[in-house]
């Protein structure tokens, strides 16, 4: 199905009959409601949720789907309210997800703490659990989705240029995996592309970042007692995190300054195996513990974006920017934006305005979501850049679990970062000296 909509039948004035589709010749326009490039997580999302509006919408996405992604693999509580709005929870609930009670957060002098998702006062999580959940389980979940919908989902297909036309961005030029040209044309296209986003790189809205961070990731097996916590090792300049995915799988992430793992470019296992060493106490609990998996990188992670000037065009997803995963906040952040993007598309193709005036409610709502949180993560990144001070917010947390468990909340995102004003201070927290 091609999943070609009218104007009559849905009422929206930008709808566009599809004059190319599959089985069409390559190289013919194909016109639609919506194109989105990029099938990962925020792609998939925003597909679904526009899909079920009736809306003609194509998606480009240059891999096979699924693909194989460097990824925590952490799903916070609240990210599953959204994937059981897309239909896929229970899909992942048969794949079987790990359900994670909670955190623990060991300091560089060993003080360890742990944190549960539950109840914080009025705020209560969708489940009081997050997930372990590989990232190809959940790409494929998701995908299987977007295939069940009537929409056009074009694989190996890589976008190569975006369309502007009078400060209006109008489509997307790609090619399939023989080369062969394609083009686009929506009134709204929308970039759910990555960090390296091709959409994003084109409007001039990628600028680098002053945190220059890389992870490195690989999975192990045989770590005592590692199936209902994932586990967060600070001990600056590094952190370092478990997170089960099942009895014998455990992701290990480690996340290091560029700039110290540059020159091992080519002997990355040597050099994880090396900063592994270097944090005690994580070297002490994977004792025993083997890797089951190459070591692979992902790096620079931290990048700026800056909303497009042009209209007709919405980023979402980490091609929107990317701070750091230390909160895990990657998958959810696509997730709610996407949703924030759907709502905000589905009303301007309504009012016949796709202009950047119009649009710019997304990027208001995003603020609005997302600004709370990235405000606390920024101030841990502080908090674990410097050894002292990261034993003492552990030393705190310790005697205030109430505190740690709204922090926690706001990881999960389901409590607001306002909450933990009174959090911290019925903890009695002072700075220290």
């Amino acid at each position: 199905m091609s999943g070609r909509v009218t104007e009559e039948r849905h009422g929206f004035p930008g709808a566009l009959r599809a004059l190319g589709g599959p089985g069409g010749h390559v190289g013919a326009p194909r016109h639609a409601d919506v194109v989105v490039v990029g099938a990962g997580p925020a792609g998939a999302a925003i597909a679904i949720l526009l899909a079920e509006h009736g809306l003609d919408v194509v998606v480009l996405d240059r891999a096979a789907l699924p693909r194989e992604k460097i990824c925590g693999e952490y799903l916070s509580p609240e990210a599953a309210r959204v994937l059981d709005r897309l239909g896929v929870l229970k899909a992942l609930d048969a794949a079987g997800a790990a359900a994670l009670a909670g955190m623990r957060i060991t300091a560089p002098d060993g003080t360890s703490v742990v944190g549960r998702y539950r109840p914080f006062g009025e705020f209560r999580p969708y489940r009081q659990h997050a997930m372990g959940v590989a990232r190809e389980t959940l790409d494929g979940a998701l995908v299987d989705r977007v295939r069940s919908l009537p929409l056009d989902l074009r694989e190996e297909t890589r976008v190569t240029d975006v369309l502007v036309e009078g400060g209006q961005v109008v489509g997307v030029r790609a090619e399939d995996r023989e080369q062969r040209p394609l083009e686009v044309r929506a009134p709204v296209v929308v970039g759910a592309d990555g960090r390296h986003s091709i959409v994003a790189q084109r409007l001039g809205c990628r600028s680098p970042h002053a945190l220059q961070r890389l992870a490195l990731a690989t999975y192990v097996r045989g770590v005592p007692e590692c199936r209902e916590l994932g586990e967060i090792f600070v001990d600056p300049p590094d952190y370092a995190i478990l997170n089960p995915l099942g009895p014998e799988r455990v992701n290990l992430s480690v996340v290091v300054p560029l700039a110290h793992a540059a020159p091992w470019s080519r002997r990355l296992e040597d050099f994880m195996t090396a900063r592994v060493r270097q944090l005690p106490h994580l070297a002490r609990r994977l004792a025993g513990a083997e890797r089951v998996a190459p070591v692979r990188a992902l790096g620079p992670l931290a990048h700026r974006v800056t909303p497009p000037r042009a209209g007709g065009v919405l980023l979402v997803g980490d091609a929107a920017g990317f701070y750091d995963p230390f909160t895990g906040e990657g998958v959810f952040t696509a997730l709610r934006s996407a949703e924030l993007a759907a709502e905000t598309v589905v009303r301007a193709l309504r009012a016949g305005d796709v202009s950047a005036a119009a649009l710019a409610a997304y990027e208001r709502a995003r603020r609005a979501a997302f600004a709370g949180k990235q405000r606390v993560t920024r101030a841990l990144q502080t908090v674990i850049a410097h050894r002292r001070l990261a034993n003492w917010t552990c030393r705190a947390l310790a005697r205030r679990p109430g505190a740690l468990d709204a922090l926690l909340g706001v990881f999960g995102d389901y409590v607001p970062p306002r909450a933990l004003a009174s959090a911290v201070s019925g903890a009695g927290f002072r700075t220290p000296r």
